[in-house]
């Protein structure tokens, strides 16, 4: 080994306490980096790659049969900035009965004589493509659990026609739940209903305002009206990246934080190590070393841990990314995802750059000290500064050691404000991850809408093959459970709700209409804008609905697949993230010709003021007992894995932002306290017991700790203000009030108060090791 290398290993086995900070440092923010980044870039890769190879449709539009004929729609291929269609198709929105279930959900079928080529070739994923009336072919997004030849049943048609299951398929930008061939059509379209579909392409659809532009130039020649309804490619394609793109806000956040630190924490290190080894830097001068070789040699100090941890934190990147990505993988049929490789190259040179330069801007000093300034200069610190704080904090009603230690900071204000930086950042990092932790408290209250104190839940209805169908489980009447909620002692505001299957125009997946009795505002659902509906026909749509159908609050859309079609006026905007926001709120009333026969009913109870629940659930269940059904306290429950991640991985990368706050506060106080070491030795001469030494070292960081919360705390809560909106916004979500204002008075105080308990564990070790020196040990060090 060179002696340049010697000096390196010297350096790195000497300071352990900085190595460790430094590697731990670099895999948090290498670490977060990576599953950042892998996150934003992978996470698109399978519905890109579906796209590419099955020429999906940039933009699919409904048509309304009676306003345009299939020759018109034929000649909208020669529009401006079409590339390629394919269309028109009859559509027909019907609502199946599958073997042995009840009835099932409304869906959206095309007729197609084939798979397609140009646009929106569907993949066949099980079974063939149907090749004569009586065959139909699922979605593998569709509602129904397809198996091989089992049937599907139309009863509600005339002719009650029933179809043969021949194969699975997808679309990948989701342009119908089932295909039949054309001639089978007319048998599932109701007099008076059905439509076309046209399928196009065009040479720019990058954009929303591209896609818009393709949209209005295909539907200029055509009769006013005539489109219904419309879905863009960015839209799925924002649907398919959901589960991912959260996370990236979230992870850049603390990315920066730990990029951050890194600089700050290998320029402090580096600093202070060659503050504290002039004299060493003048002997290797002397011995022959050039100021080039002693930057190298700080630099190399810095850079090995560095190197380590960056080794460490791409690893927990890849381990952190690989599962969240698995699932947006399997769907689209990509076999395995592998971190982009060259996110990892830009992560690991990126990083292990921003410290070499760090360190070696820290080191220049190093190179430019003569060999007889540095051999001159002694090991201990000059005493010179804060002479003024010492008297000041002399003068102050407390104990010697502690008016010392609170003084201490100003001998030093470099290392202060190094340690200080440290402190403000684990602050941070701490503020930010309780609010988020509360919102996405909120977020879940949101999504289960329920803060009620007692609730009777609807039966679950039937899924499909292998689920109970009519007769084998007993519907209560919800009109009896409703009486008996009303007559029960203690029952104060009730409503009950159910859910009913429907599509709208545009999108061709089903939505979740959720019809109430009475006045359900007080249960628990967040208003983003507008207001709660207070009639019929009006109702509350989430983000997502008006995204996906192009709709705003005040536009009316029309409910399909039910009895008749329901016309309701938007009035309002809630957040709620379930069925991918698409879900309409409304009055029971408005449903009541179309579906009168609401059975599969939950019933929500606020109990009166002084009321037990739980004395309240149990007489309630008497009365329940012969209906069949059964009451619980409290709301429906909404846990959620990606809260659950999302917590576990803001827990543990807090976690290591405050280890390394602290450890860099350890090696700090440690520093400082090797160089004052004859200091406390004169301190232990005249008199200062072990515990004094002890409140000494401890006081010295209290007012670093202390400013250091303060500020971060407010940082934390503005960090949280910028971060939580984004996650919402990358989901199709906006945000109320109500999850971003998670703060309270009464929590701010003791984050504050963090700094001060990060500096204090911080520096524990170093007063320990104070406390135990020996008095004539301490004193004969120089």
């Amino acid at each position: 080994m060179s002696a340049l290398g010697k000096v390196v290993r010297s350096g790195v086995e000497r300071r352990r306490v900085q190595t460790l900070v430094i590697g731990l440092t670099t895999m948090m923010a290498v670490a977060a980096s990576v599953l950042g980044g892998s996150l934003l870039v992978v996470s698109g890769a399978p519905f890109d790659d579906a796209f590419g190879k099955q020429h999906g449709a940039h933009l699919s539009v409904q048509f309304d049969a009676d306003r345009v004929s299939a020759g018109q729609l034929s000649r909208s291929k020669d529009a401006a900035g079409v590339s390629s269609t394919a269309g028109p198709f009859r559509t027909a929105t019907v609502t199946p009965r599958s073997d042995g279930a009840g009835p099932g959900w409304p869906m959206t079928v095309v007729g197609r004589g084939d798979r397609g080529h140009d646009v929106d070739e569907v993949a066949l994923l099980e079974g063939r493509w149907p090749t004569r009336s009586g065959e139909i072919v699922l979605s593998a997004d569709s509602s129904l659990l397809a198996t091989m030849g089992m049937k599907v049943a139309f009863p509600d048609l005339s002719g009650g026609p029933a179809l043969t299951v021949v194969g699975v398929a997808r679309s990948v930008t989701r342009t119908a739940d089932a295909w039949v061939v054309p001639a089978q059509m007319p048998a599932l379209t109701a007099p008076g209903s059905g439509g076309y579909q046209m399928l196009y392409r065009f040479t720019d659809a990058g954009t929303a305002a591209q896609i818009g532009a393709g949209g209005k130039a295909v539907t200029a020649s055509l009769p006013r009206g005539a489109a219904v309804g419309e879905q863009s490619w960015l839209t799925v394609r924002k649907s398919a990246e959901r589960d991912t793109a959260v996370y990236v806000p979230f992870l850049v956040a603390f990315g920066a934080l730990g990029l951050v630190m890194s600089v700050l924490i290998v320029g402090n290190v580096v600093a202070s190590a060659v503050g504290t080894g002039t004299r060493r830097i003048g002997i290797l001068k002397a011995v022959g070393f050039t100021p080039a070789q002693v930057v190298r040699a700080y630099v190399g100090q810095a850079l090995i841990p560095a190197a380590v941890g960056t080794a460490l934190g791409v690893l927990a990147g890849h381990l952190l990314a690989v599962p969240v990505l698995a699932e947006t993988g399997e769907v689209y049929g990509t076999s395995s995802l592998a971190v982009a490789p060259w996110v990892d190259l830009a992560v690991i040179a990126g990083l292990l750059g921003l410290v070499a330069a760090t360190a070696w801007a820290s080191a220049w000093r190093a190179g430019r000290l003569r060999t007889v300034d540095a051999l001159a200069v002694g090991r201990n610190a000059s005493t010179g500064r804060g002479r003024r704080a010492v008297r000041l904090a002399g003068r102050l009603p407390l104990p010697q050691p502690v008016a010392l230690g609170l003084a201490r900071p100003f001998a030093r204000p470099g290392r202060a404000l190094a340690m200080g930086t440290a402190i403000l950042f684990g602050a941070v990092a701490v503020t930010f991850t309780v609010g988020m932790v509360a919102s996405l408290g909120q977020v879940m209250k949101a999504k289960a809408h329920d803060t009620a104190d007692a609730v009777v839940p609807a039966p679950l209805p039937d899924f499909g093959p292998g689920g109970p169908g009519p007769g084998t489980r007993p519907r209560a009447d919800p009109v009896a459970v409703a009486a008996a909620v009303e007559a029960a002692a203690g029952t104060g505001k009730y409503y009950r709700a159910a859910t009913v299957r429907a599509t709208v125009s545009g999108p061709t997946a089903t939505i979740d209409v959720v019809a109430f009795t009475g006045d359900a505002s007080w249960g628990g659902f967040a208003l983003v804008s507008g207001r709660w509906f207070d009639e019929p026909g009006e109702a509350v749509v989430p983000t997502p609905f008006l995204a996906a159908t192009g709709t705003r609050i005040g536009d009316t859309v029309t409910l399909n697949g039910l009895a008749e079609p329901v016309p309701v006026r938007i009035v309002g905007e809630v957040l709620d993230p379930r069925n991918d926001g698409m879900q309409v709120f409304t009055d029971a009333s408005t449903l009541a010709a179309a579906r009168p026969d609401l059975t599969e009913t939950s019933h929500h109870i606020a109990v009166s003021s002084g009321t037990d629940v739980s004395g309240y659930v149990a007489a309630l269940n008497r009365d329940l007992a012969p209906l069949g059904v059964t009451a619980q306290a409290g709301g429906l429950d909404a846990g959620g894995d990606m809260v659950v991640t999302l917590n576990a991985l803001s827990a543990v990368l807090t976690l290591m932002l405050v280890a390394v706050a602290a450890l860099g506060v350890l090696g700090g106080v440690l520093l400082d306290t090797r160089e004052r070491v004859r200091e406390i030795g004169v301190h232990k001469a005249l008199g200062m017991t072990p515990r004094q030494t002890v409140a000494m070292v401890l006081t010295s960081v209290v007012v670093t700790g202390l400013v250091a919360g303060a500020l971060g705390v407010p940082l934390g809560v503005a960090l949280h203000g910028r971060v939580l909106p984004a996650m919402g916004e990358s989901v199709g979500l906006r945000l109320p009030d109500s999850v971003l204002a998670v703060y309270s008075g009464a929590e701010l105080l003791p984050l504050a108060l963090g700094g001060l308990l990060i500096a204090t564990l911080g520096a524990l070790l170093p007063a320990g090791w104070a406390a135990r020196a020996r008095t004539a040990t301490a004193l004969r060090t120089e």
